[in-house]
């Protein structure tokens, strides 16, 4: 969802400098505007976009950094091509770390203690092995790990089948008791989100849910699914009680705003983002959203002190730098506007994509939601 913030320059022939901004955010219809931006601000706002557009970065063509190249690319010119022509040799050269399956999981059998204990004896319990039966412990206590890791993805690495076989093994063996049995389900069902069957996905977060019914994670994580599936009622709904159940749950917190920001319901996304930041208040990003929900609201004010917040936070935080700058445009604060924009854009080029021109009109667009 895009917030467009229309600000239109015309350049007086005579010299009067004289600006008429209008403000536009979708939604809302068109209001004027109390001040007036000046004409350097347009000149001043369209020179850091050409300069933008001259420097070298992966989004000078207004692609991606994923996207495919364009199918009109130019080709280089012929002055351009290599003086010396490059050696051919027979044969394929491929570079690059070869694939490699990954190791299978050990595994658990239930009654390993039982065998170690009954290895460590030879003749009797007076002349039992007690470092053989350690020795035991010890493997048995690394195989649990391996696994635990894998079901967990400890290392972001795991394949999804491999994650699911992992979860499996450790619900079979049972390694954990009563309800914290539902972080293992949460982790297959991510496994299962992964290798693209969601079904199976919302199954297991379902079973979470009725092992862990008076808890709070199994219904955010659902919650997180449903959003992920474009089911946002469902997702309110988990948000909703998993926050009942614990109302210092902050990934609900954000998640919740985040979708009353998509229903224009900005002051229940404020609300949220309130209690958030008095949780944890040392989180950049958290103040910079809720400036950008002030912004929405037209409380500029509030809007520059939360992005001044959020960059005190944290220096390198470009959308903060950017949101600052359009309520200080807002305010009629032109240089202030410019610098934190410029700012912006230097430290993420890829903002650049924001600023448009045509003719005599500069349009910013706000960032997504």
């Amino acid at each position: 969802m895009f917030q467009r913030l229309n600000w239109v320059w015309w350049i007086d022939p005579v010299g009067l400098n004289r600006a008429w901004p209008t403000r536009k955010l979708a939604g809302s219809g068109v209001q004027p505007m109390r001040q007036l931006i000046s004409w350097q601000l347009s000149i001043l706002l369209l020179a850091g976009m050409a300069a933008g557009a001259q420097a070298p970065n992966s989004n000078q063509n207004g692609q991606s950094p994923d996207s495919p190249p364009a199918e009109n690319a130019t080709p280089p010119a012929a002055s351009q091509a290599p003086t010396r022509q490059p050696m051919i040799t027979p044969g394929i050269t491929v570079t690059g770390t070869p694939p490699h399956a990954e190791p299978t999981l050990p595994k658990l059998p239930p009654d390993q203690f039982t065998d170690c204990y009954a290895a460590s004896k030879t003749k009797g319990p007076e002349t039992m092995d007690f470092l053989g039966m350690k020795l035991c412990e010890l493997q048995l206590a690394r195989d649990e790990r391996i696994v635990i890791e894998k079901c967990t993805n400890h290392d972001g690495k795991s394949a999804p089948p491999v994650i699911i076989q992992a979860c499996t093994e450790l619900l079979d063996r049972n390694l954990l008791q009563g309800h914290e049995r539902f972080y293992l389900f949460v982790d297959r069902a991510m496994g299962y989100v992964a290798q693209g069957d969601k079904q199976r996905a919302l199954d297991e977060y379902n079973t979470a849910v009725k092992l862990a019914p008076k808890y709070a994670q199994p219904y955010y994580y659902r919650g997180v699914f449903y959003l992920a599936q474009a089911d946002v009622d469902g997702a309110l709904h988990d948000f909703d009680t998993a926050l009942s159940l614990n109302p210092k749950l902050v990934p609900a917190l954000l998640q919740r705003a985040k979708i009353h920001k998509t229903q224009n319901d900005f002051s229940g996304a404020r609300a949220d983002y309130s209690e958030a930041i008095r949780l944890k208040p040392k989180t950049a990003a958290v103040w910079s959203e809720r400036g950008y929900v002030c912004l929405l609201q037209h409380d500029y004010e509030s809007a520059i002190k939360d992005e001044a917040e959020a960059i005190r936070l944290d220096p390198k935080l470009a959308r903060a730098y950017f949101l600052r700058g359009a309520a200080f445009g807002d305010l009629g604060n032109s240089p202030s506007a410019v610098s934190d924009i410029t700012t912006a854009v230097g430290l993420d080029p890829s903002l650049d994509r924001y600023i448009s021109s045509k003719g005599k009109t500069a349009t910013l667009t706000l960032p997504p939601l």
